[in-house]
């Protein structure tokens, strides 16, 4: 048998790593590390390699390509050694967004270094921290040359809005509009432009104002808008916010207040019970202050005036239905139609003395009253309940309810009432006084001492005032009428 025997190996045999020996493309094609060279001329290829790697230090601000978005982070390549991470909460400075909504791959974003090198070996960046650095030297400028800056409202706080400015700007809800806005949530999503009011880099303070900015761009459209509004026009308008003490009214140029005493010819308790913001209505000019450039307006002034329409359907003398809303120590006020009150002066409550109303009369009470007087400009009625006792011509409106045939001509009463199926308790003296004389006419009368719990329900129009057949006069009202 042959004995094979391997000779042992005179020298020990170096190998190069390839990467020293040459490089490849992306495409993987190799190219010998003397090619390079032979290229390079001067440059060794220790020395280009090394010039491919970004230099940076913390803090710095460095620019690179998205190549990777998660929800909670995206990758960026910078150029160096590995990709940077910017952690989801350092992608913007709203809060709690998809790293989708912020960056897409491919696009290119600058970014502040944070770490070089955390525990882990990443590169941690930050997009918003860069945005911010550059955002300050912006602002700084523009409130230095008295500029305008523009940006999305992100959120509603306390107090106000954020708007996203490069950074988180504060825009307080009395800076919003020209006027106080109660309802912030309409501006989310809406982009603003407003004047830097204060500035503070320590504290990270910014604040904003947009009715600074409106002041400033409106002030010669305003002027003109002035200069064309005349005391007494009608205008189309749009209730743009209510207050306490009336509405703003928004005429498409400027925006009106109408006075909560303007806002109705009826007392109002509250703006809010009148109109409400969205409100379209139509407002008369009462007066243009030029110099504090207001514009007051009137709502009532376009509607028609109750007592002046009271005033047109009525006259003196007239017998009218009304209800005692008040009792006071000189009388009673009783309402005689929609908002119109008169007064029943104490010496025209009964033909009896009277010394407290409350002796003959009870708030809620309805009866019937004659009209003494009506003086439209200083808004007063004077009414009678002794003078109604003595018969009249009805209002016109009371007629049809009892039917033209029950009166002459002149609007005088000459029907007789069907009593028959009336059902009456007495619950007060007034009432009690006609009780009598109602049982003769036929009706149903329950003594005091026996009611039960309330009276029996009265006829559900007002007994019409009842004289002779004969009379030409209405001689007793068959309502309450206080007694002798």
């Amino acid at each position: 048998m042959t004995e094979i025997t391997t000779p042992a190996p005179t020298d020990s045999v170096v190998l190069t790593p390839i990467s020293e020996m040459g490089t490849f493309d992306a495409d993987g094609v190799y190219t010998p590390r003397q090619i390079i060279e032979d290229d390079l001329g001067s440059v060794s290829f220790d020395d280009a390699i090394s010039q491919t790697i970004v230099a940076f230090e913390d803090g710095d601000i460095v620019k690179g390509i998205v190549v990777k978005v998660d929800r909670d982070e995206v990758l960026l390549d910078i150029g160096f050694k590995s990709e940077g991470v910017i952690p989801g909460r350092e992608l913007s400075i709203r809060h709690d967004v998809d790293a989708h909504e912020i960056v897409k791959l491919g696009d290119e974003v600058e970014a502040l270094v944070l770490q070089k090198e955390d525990k882990e070996g990443r590169l941690v960046l930050s997009k918003k921290r860069a945005q911010y650095e550059r955002a300050w030297g912006t602002i700084e400028q523009t409130k230095e040359a008295n500029g305008v800056v523009k940006g999305l409202v992100i959120e509603v706080v306390k107090g106000g809005l954020i708007m996203d400015i490069g950074l988180r700007g504060f825009l307080p809800a009395s800076l919003v509009e020209l006027r106080r806005v109660r309802d912030l949530a309409p501006y989310i999503g809406r982009t603003l432009e407003a004047k830097i009011i204060e500035l503070d880099k320590n504290r990270n303070n910014v604040v904003l104002s947009r009715r600074a900015w409106l002041e400033e761009t409106q002030k010669e459209q305003r002027g003109e808008f002035l200069v064309n509004l005349k005391p007494g026009e009608i205008r189309q308008g749009v209730i743009s916010s209510v207050v306490n003490f009336g509405a703003f009214v928004d005429l498409g140029g400027m925006d009106g207040l109408v006075h909560v005493s303007e806002l109705s010819w009826k007392h109002v308790d509250h703006p809010s019970s009148v109109v409400s913001v969205g409100d379209e209505v139509t407002v008369q000019v009462l007066d243009v202050d030029m110099d504090k450039e207001r514009i007051s307006l009137s709502l009532k002034a376009t509607q028609s005036d109750p007592w002046q329409e009271f005033a047109d359907a009525h006259k003196e003398g007239e017998l009218v239905y009304g209800r005692i809303t008040k009792l006071v120590p000189f009388g009673a006020f009783v309402q005689v139609g929609d908002g119109i009150e008169g007064l029943v002066h104490i010496s025209e409550m009964a033909a009896h003395h009277v010394d407290l109303p409350e002796q003959v009369a009870s708030p809620g009470e309805e009866l019937w009253v004659k009209i003494i007087e009506i003086d439209l400009e200083r808004r007063r009625i004077s009414l009678s309940i002794k003078q109604a006792a003595e018969g009249g011509e009805v209002a016109e409106e009371y007629r049809e309810a009892f039917g033209e045939h029950a009166y002459d001509a002149e609007g005088n009463y000459i029907g007789a009432y069907d009593y028959s199926s009336v059902e009456f308790t007495p619950e007060t003296e007034a009432q009690a006084a006609w009780a009598d004389f109602a049982e003769a006419k036929g009706a149903i009368i329950h003594p005091i001492e026996d009611q039960t719990g309330g009276a029996a329900a009265p006829a559900e129009e007002p007994e019409a005032p009842v004289v002779e057949e004969s009379a030409a006069v209405i001689e007793e009202p068959a309502a309450e009428t206080p007694a002798e």
